[in-house]
């Protein structure tokens, strides 16, 4: 009986991995992608799944730096590769050497992904775009210098103003190293050349792969902070770029551009010529309106007879005046009647007032006022005080009310009146 083979663990690891790669060697996979990770050294690492297994997969810095787009979780992708296993972990994987999205090309995505992107930092936002100048006098062309586009270009500006001033940056408009040029150009204008009006960026047409410089991040970033006004020129009408989306204006092709950029001279002066016609048209109207306002205003009353300006004021004046005097009578007869009310008011209260009745005040020779029988002494004189006139009296008996004395008391008055004094007995 033949003892079975034993394996090692490192025999039998290798044979596995002999075997997958044997067998499942530049195979494509389809799956979404899920874990995603990038590591510091640029390797990306990710699962493939689909509803009902997930398989692991790396795809190395060398292969990635191909992406045209970006891998995401999420993203339904076709992955060329083959399986291996690495040893010190038992563990199969899928290495990728290629990742293509599943319904839509690579480039399309990528597209598809950058316009997200920058628009929502705002770099397509209409009020961030500056006008064109109507008439600029410094131009730059962002080209290649032996492309159809600045033959074109250069044609149209010659034929529509002659003496424009450009500046030609030549660069690669595709292939390896053009996006880089492309972009510094725009940089390089805008720090040597400060005084430029407008410059045009583009290219004549091509296919989506021949157009892709212009797609590329670091361009749509050049134009969106250059300090120049871009007008963005690349390929056909149909074909539409980052650049464009990021331009402060998109022509649709670069002889578009240079048509739009510049007036004929025919049109300058076809819109001078114009304008003057307006300009004397509304000076005349200006002036018969100012004529007839003239004549108006001779013909006016005021003018004819001045004096008429002064009807008015005077009328008015005249009124005021009334008002002024009506009012014054009303106050000065409120305040009449409210005096002799306060008059009649204080007449009443004043000590006078009783005199009239009959009655007198006594004053003795001090003048101060006699108020009782018993204040007095026979042969006090007295004074009394009449509503009208004096008299000088003297006492000649006096009794208080508790002791009547009997008998009618008996004075003598001397009497002052106006023109005279008059001595009378009073009982």
């Amino acid at each position: 009986m033949t003892e079975p083979k034993v394996y090692t663990v490192s025999e039998l690891s290798q044979g596995i991995k002999y075997l997958l790669e044997t067998n499942f060697r530049e195979l494509w996979v389809e799956g979404e992608i899920s874990g995603l990770k990038i590591s510091s050294l640029g390797h990306t690492y990710f699962d493939l799944k689909d509803a009902n297994s997930n398989i692991s997969g790396v795809l190395f810095r060398g292969f990635g730096a191909n992406l045209k787009f970006d891998l995401q979780n999420g993203l339904l992708v076709r992955v060329r590769g083959n399986i291996t296993t690495y040893d010190k972990q038992s563990k199969y994987q899928l290495m990728a050497k290629e990742v293509v999205p599943a319904g839509i090309g690579p480039l399309q995505l990528a597209f598809e992904q950058l316009k997200k992107k920058l628009a929502a930092e705002g770099l397509f936002d209409q009020a961030r775009k500056r006008p064109i100048p109507a008439l600029p006098q410094k131009i730059a062309v962002v080209t290649s210098p032996t492309g159809a586009a600045i033959r074109d270009i250069l044609s149209i500006l010659e034929r529509r103003y002659a003496n424009m001033h450009i500046i030609i940056a030549p660069v690669k408009v595709q292939g390896q190293g053009s996006k880089e040029e492309i972009a510094q150009a725009i940089k390089d204008l805008n720090e040597g050349f400060p005084d430029i009006d407008v410059m045009l960026v583009g290219r004549g047409g091509g296919s989506m792969e021949d157009l892709w410089a212009f797609n590329e991040e670091i361009v749509a970033r050049a134009i969106a902070g250059s300090k120049i006004p871009v007008i963005s020129c690349v390929g056909h009408e149909t074909d539409f770029t980052i650049a464009d989306f990021v331009a402060d204006l998109r022509a649709p092709t670069p002889s578009a551009a240079a048509e739009l950029v510049v007036k004929s001279k025919v049109e300058l002066a076809a819109n001078i010529s114009g304008l003057e016609k307006r300009l004397l048209q509304s000076l005349r109207i200006y002036y018969e309106n100012l004529q007839g306002k003239f004549h108006r205003l001779v013909a006016s009353r005021p003018m004819v007879n001045p004096l008429v300006l002064l009807e008015r004021p005077t009328r008015r004046f005249d009124d005021a005046v009334e008002e002024l005097f009506a009012a014054s009578a009303d106050r000065v007869r409120n305040a009449g009647e409210k005096l002799n009310l306060q008059t009649e008011k204080l007449k009443a209260l004043s000590p006078l007032f009783p005199l009239k009745k009959g009655y007198a005040i006594i004053k003795d020779v001090k003048g101060r006022a006699v108020k009782t029988a018993a204040a007095l002494a026979p042969g006090d004189r007295l004074s009394l005080q009449f509503a009208q006139g004096k008299a000088e009296a003297e006492v000649l008996s006096s009794s208080s009310p508790e002791a009547p004395q009997p008998g009618p008391a008996k004075t003598e008055k001397k009497s002052e009146e106006r023109g005279g004094a008059q001595q009378e007995t009073l009982w």
